[in-house]
Parts: C-alpha cells; sequence; structure tokens
C-alpha cells in the first residue's frame, strides 16, 4: 500500500517532506533489520508524540504481528498452559524507547547535574552503532534534543529530525530532517502526527507483510 500517496493526499501541505520521508524510512529499516532500536525523545507535545511512536511501533498497529514461531515454540517448552495464553496476545515489536519515560533517571540527572543533559545521557547508555536516534523539536532548537543528538552522532547513530520552521540546531546534526512546512508550534505538531504515522505504516508493512 503506497502511504506516502495516502499522506499527501490527505495532507497536501506534507508533499515537499516526501523524500525525507523515505529517507528516514530506509535509515529506519536498516536499523531494525539489523537488530538496532530507534531511541525517540522531545519535549512537551513531543514528547507525547515520542510516546506515540513507540506505541505504534512496540504493538500491532494495522496489522496482526504474531510472535515468531520459533519463539513461541520455546515459550511452549518452558510452560504450555503459559504459553497457550501468551501465544493469542503478543504481538512483535520493533524496538524502541520514548527517553522522556525514565522519570527517576531524568529527575536525578535534573536534580544532580543538569536538566539538559537527560536525553545525552539516556543516548550514551543505552546508544550503540546501528541504533537510530530520533528528535522531535518543533523549533529545531530544544538544547535536550540538540545535545542528545551530538551524543548519538559521536556514538555512529543516524540521527533523523522531525522539527518545522527552518529546522533550527537540529537541523544541522541530523542525517534526516523531516521538516513541516509550518512556523506555529501547535500547527508544527498538526503535522508530525500524520508523518510519523505514515512512517510507522510504512515499517509495520515492510516489516509484517
Amino acid at each position: 500500500m503506497d502511504y506516502l500517496q495516502q499522506l499527501t493526499g490527505r495532507y497536501p501541505a506534507l508533499a515537499g517532506c516526501t523524500a525525507d520521508i523515505e529517507k528516514a524510512f530506509a535509515v529506519m529499516v536498516k536499523c531494525f533489520s539489523g537488530g538496532g532500536k530507534l531511541l525517540v525523545a522531545g519535549n512537551g507535545g513531543s514528547a507525547a508524540d515520542a510516546q506515540h511512536i513507540v506505541g505504534e511501533l512496540m504493538k500491532s498497529f494495522v496489522k496482526k504481528r504474531p510472535p515468531p514461531k520459533d519463539f513461541l515454540l520455546e515459550l511452549e517448552k518452558i510452560d504450555a498452559s503459559i504459553a497457550e495464553n501468551l501465544s493469542a496476545r503478543l504481538q512483535s515489536g520493533l524496538s524502541a524507547i520514548a527517553l522522556s519515560e525514565h522519570s527517576a533517571l531524568n529527575t536525578a540527572l535534573i536534580n544532580d547535574i543538569d536538566g539538559s543533559i537527560t536525553f545525552a545521557q539516556q543516548v550514551l547508555g543505552y546508544g550503540k552503532e546501528g541504533d537510530v536516534f530520533m528528535g522531535l523539536s518543533t523549533s529545531g532548537n530544544a538544547k535536550n534534543v540538540i545535545y542528545a543528538a551530538a551524543v548519538a552522532k559521536a556514538k555512529k547513530m543516524p540521527v533523523i529530525a522531525l522539527t518545522g520552521g527552518g529546522g533550527g540546531g537540529l537541523r544541522r546534526l541530523a542525517d534526516v530532517a523531516i521538516i513541516v512546512p509550518e512556523t506555529e508550534t501547535y500547527k508544527i505538531q498538526e503535522l508530525h502526527l500524520p508523518v510519523y504515522h505514515c512512517l510507522c505504516l510504512m515499517l509495520e508493512d515492510y516489516f509484517f507483510q
């Protein structure tokens, strides 16, 4: 299914973003195909969007995603009754972590060191070559997202930026920058959602035929 065509049909303003969406998709396919994970970060509404992205990737979105048969066989060896219960409920996921969600760690960093490094510290701890960092910032100038992107680059991780306006400082660090054509925060966020939904649909279609 041509999800990009559907996207631009519903949101014509995003027609200029399709090439970068395709580039981001290719980066994420390489990541997940190699056993990597996606680290996602943003502030405020963008933090909610980061959680939303993780929710669409880690479980079924529009397609059924039964776990691999070899995994189910291993589960049955452990406990047949547990396996019977879980095999009908578990869904295969694409590994993704929203970095805003670790409140104990993040508040410790805010209190003990510097709140601007919360995402950077997690990228340093979680990230490895082959993973991808996705930073969401409507202005492209969120310091904590920029710091995380810099750490990702230092760890040889591709950086995807989802932003608006001129892309800000985040654009300069990104391997792929999807910059929606709006300048007001809420209008940028209104276009971010269909963009990342499209990416999640494309990824699900690729990995779960």
